[in-house]
């Protein structure tokens, strides 16, 4: 909503600066988004006549023009404006004059200059130079009653500022500029300018048939037929600028007298043609397939759900948003409809939208609009018509009102006890009340209570809460105390065993990831494919058509990350996100949290692709695989050990994929992706990819003390042929197994031998290893804290491994 802050005064000039008066609405919960000047700084620029306007001498295009500014002399100034003539008055920068700033910033100042040979002392300007449009065709035309010599900015009214306030829908009485002096008369106290409406003779009995067929549609439908108007009369220049001046251009007479009644007092109005349209109107919803071409141009067809008015023969105007282009006044029309009517908010709301488009009309009605003074804005724009496009012909007709279903208006209590108490301040019943009659509520007080009857402007006044709304605005926000809030101080600590989200998320950076954040909706084929979930979770208000469903997996999110980079050359992408996933789980009760059948929880996924190392000389070039993202998660799960196992899931390749288990728990997965999902997604390289709980990720041992040891420790290498089938876990699984955990402090395997296939003709040497046979070579770490370990307890522990190995792998000693 932007209008001049001279409009604005015309009804109530409370004693406030412009900067305090915006702040005063601003803390009544309307929002002053914006303070504009109407015109830019300039300075010494008056109304000016041309008396003369001779042809250059020495050029084709300028003209030398005899200016009167009020002076006893006349100015010489050389002018190029197409325009410039004899008779007309402009504004007219005499010597010493600072034109607005440019693109430097900096003031133009006129001085006396030469023009091809010709002095000229000052300049004539445009409506651009000045800054007031960006009308550049020539000289800015004043009227010819304007006065030489006065300053252009006191006779254009420049010295004001715009105003554009943000509203929120509940405020729909503000969307006028009386109704904002309205509530500026309530915060201040200054007077509100009474309206008056002169009710206008009627000279004829002419009226419209008229038939409200849908009362859901239309509560209230008023007009009045105007005869011999003069639709080619000029709009005044007052008319124009305000207009202008709230972001309406003008247009032709008739419609801006509809557009000026619809910034004064927010009330949207149409005027018909009335020679074009046939027969009488019938306000109705719409049927199937009609069609009907709008005031911007558009054929739009309309159904059961939208309103419109409609004639004998087609429908003419789109219900309380838009007129139609069969009955629009033109320079031709010389009699007119005037209609103003109250549309139910609910039968106009959203349907603008769904042809693409919006209008001030459509959203007023949609937020409401008062339906008691339909009658009298009618007066309002019938004076307007008289005085601007009236002619000696003019014939007014009376005003046909038809009220068919009214909104009824319900009172609402107030209790003081819980305004004070939602408000934060003490109250007492007298405040309360006064500051709803400020507002111009009509207020009965009871004990402990108020009731106000709404009045028909205010639509969101329903709630003890809309009242209690109101009289903290009127008290004023910037009045309540301010005091701290007061609650038991309570740390609420984390758990030893646990550490925080961004924990991880530096453990991940440090391994070089980077951060990704996604949407929770994805694309259904992301589901099927890389989730293999068959039945989504669907939203029923997507924000685009692809996004259809909430992802059960973070991988799709990540392989979207990847695409994208590949697409713009990135060479090497590691990325990874923290997120939620959406799973269907009818053991979930609804909660403050949580909705009912819904599980939500929270994963922590990465991806790698590319090169295993960032830019380095100490080693060759490798691309990452399956072991370096493995190593990333035994590294982010540190110091727990996971433990792997071969898996299968519908996003990973078949035979590079493991689960990750934590003290036998599965947790996640990790893998390369599958070759299917690597040509679909067009990729250059397969990445490897986890996907973890991040409950379980968050889960840390508490750290413990332990003495160091006090004895040199002992290693002994094994070498033990195993078959290729059998694990590294089961292998270190069987060790550890054997021994007490005090004895063997570690175990790990150092060499993998698997023999070469033997040449044609030639017989495997003895002792060799068979083929399905590997070998594996291990270092043993054995240690005491009690005694220094023997050779004979040393060879009894290394045994005794040798059997366990022999018994649960069917190792055979190398």
């Amino acid at each position: 909503m932007q209008f001049p802050e001279s409009w604005l005064r015309e009804f109530c000039n409370p004693p406030l600066t412009t900067q305090e008066l915006a702040d005063t609405l601003t803390m009544a919960g309307l929002e002053v988004e914006e303070l504009q000047p109407v015109a830019p700084p300039f300075r010494r620029i008056v109304v000016g006549e041309i008396k003369e306007a001779a042809q250059h001498p020495n050029a084709d295009r300028l003209r030398v023009c005899q200016v009167d500014v009020g002076q006893p002399e006349l100015l010489n100034i050389v002018c190029g404006a197409p325009n410039a003539r004899a008779g007309i008055r402009v504004p007219c920068a005499m010597v010493g004059a600072e034109l607005p700033p440019g693109e430097d910033g900096k003031p133009f100042l006129i001085k006396v200059g030469k023009l091809r040979g010709v002095e000229s002392h000052g300049m004539l300007c445009s409506a651009r130079e000045l800054k007031l449009s960006e009308d550049h065709g020539g000289l800015l035309e004043l009227p010819a009653d304007a006065p030489l010599g006065q300053d252009i900015r006191e006779y254009l009214k420049l010295d004001d500022t715009l105003f554009t306030l943000k509203l929120t829908p509940n405020l729909a009485h503000c969307l006028s500029v009386y109704g904002v002096a309205r509530e500026v008369s309530a915060l201040t106290g200054a007077p509100l300018k009474a309206l008056q409406f002169p009710e206008a003779a009627a000279a004829i009995d002419d009226r419209l048939p008229v038939r409200v067929s849908a009362p859901d549609l239309c509560g209230r439908f008023s007009g009045r037929v105007v005869r011999g108007v003069n639709p080619r009369a000029q709009t005044p220049q007052w008319i124009v600028d305000r207009l202008a001046r709230c972001g309406q251009r003008s247009v032709a007479p008739l419609v801006d007298i509809s557009n000026y009644v619809m910034f004064e007092f927010g009330r949207p109005s149409h005027i018909f043609d009335l020679d074009k349209i046939h027969g009488g109107l019938d306000v109705r919803w719409g049927r199937a397939g009609e069609q009907l071409k709008l005031l911007n141009g558009n054929t739009i067809t309309v159904d059961e759900k939208v309103g419109v008015i409609a004639d004998e023969r087609e429908v003419e105007s789109l219900a309380g948003i838009m007129g139609g282009d069969a009955t629009a006044v033109s320079d031709d029309t010389r009699n007119v409809y005037v209609e103003a009517a109250f549309w139910w908010p609910e039968a106009v709301a959203g349907r603008s939208r769904r042809y693409n488009f919006a209008t001030d009309a459509g959203h007023r009605f949609e937020r409401g609009v008062d339906p008691e003074l339909t009658v009298e804005h009618i007066e309002r724009i019938t004076q307007l018509i008289v005085e601007i496009c009236g002619t000696p012909e003019t014939a007014l007709g009376p005003i046909d009102d038809q009220r068919v279903n009214m909104p009824a208006q319900n009172a609402v209590r107030m209790r003081v006890a819980r305004a004070a108490k939602v408000i934060g301040m003490p109250l007492t019943q007298a405040q309360c009340a006064d500051a709803l009659r400020r507002l111009g509520l009509s207020v009965r007080e009871e004990e402990g209570a108020v009731t106000v009857l709404p009045p028909s402007f205010r639509f969101d006044l329903r709630l003890e809460e809309d009242l209690i709304e109101e009289v903290a605005r009127v008290v004023g926000y910037n009045n309540l105390p301010t005091n701290p809030p007061l609650a038991p101080i309570t740390p609420k600590l984390r758990a030893e065993s646990r550490r925080s989200s961004f924990a991880v998320r530096r453990e991940l950076a440090a391994l070089g990831y980077q951060e990704t954040i996604n949407f929770s909706f994805v694309e259904e084929r992301w589901e099927t494919e890389l989730a293999g979930n068959a039945a989504p979770i669907r939203l029923l208000n997507p924000i685009a058509s692809h996004l259809s469903v909430m992802r059960s997996s973070l991988l799709g999110s990540l392989l979207q990350v990847l695409k994208f980079n590949l697409d713009r050359k990135a060479g090497r992408v590691r990325v990874f996100e923290l997120g939620r996933v959406f799973l269907r789980d009818a053991g979930v009760q609804g909660s403050d949290s949580s909705v009912e059948g819904y599980a939500q929880p929270m994963r922590v996924a990465g991806l790698a692709h590319g090169a295993a190392d960032a830019l380095q000389w100490g080693r060759k070039d490798k691309a990452v695989d399956f072991y370096d993202a493995k190593g990333d998660v035994e590294a982010l799960l540190a110091p727990l050990r996971p433990t792997f196992e071969p898996a299968t899931h519908p996003a990973l390749h078949p035979g590079r994929c493991a689960r990750v288990l934590l003290d036998g728990k599965a947790i996640g997965f990790v893998g390369e992706l599958h070759p299917q999902w690597r040509q679909s997604w067009e990729l250059p390289a397969a990445p490897v990819m986890f996907e973890l709980e991040l409950d379980a990720v968050l889960q840390r041992k508490v750290p413990a003390f332990r003495a160091v040891a006090k004895r040199q420790f002992v290693e002994r290498d094994i070498a033990v042929v195993v078959a290729e089938r059998v694990t590294h876990d089961e292998v270190m699984g069987a060790i550890a197994a054997a021994l007490p955990g005090e004895l063997l402090r570690s175990a790990v395997l150092f060499d993998v031998f698997r023999p070469q296939p033997p040449r044609a003709g030639e017989s495997a040497p003895a002792g060799a290893l068979a083929q399905g046979e590997k070998s594996l070579a291990m270092r043993l770490t054995l240690g005491s804290d009690s005694a220094a370990l023997t050779d004979t307890e040393i060879d009894a522990a290394v045994q005794t491994v040798l059997q366990a190995l022999a018994q649960q792998t069917g190792a055979r000693l190398r």
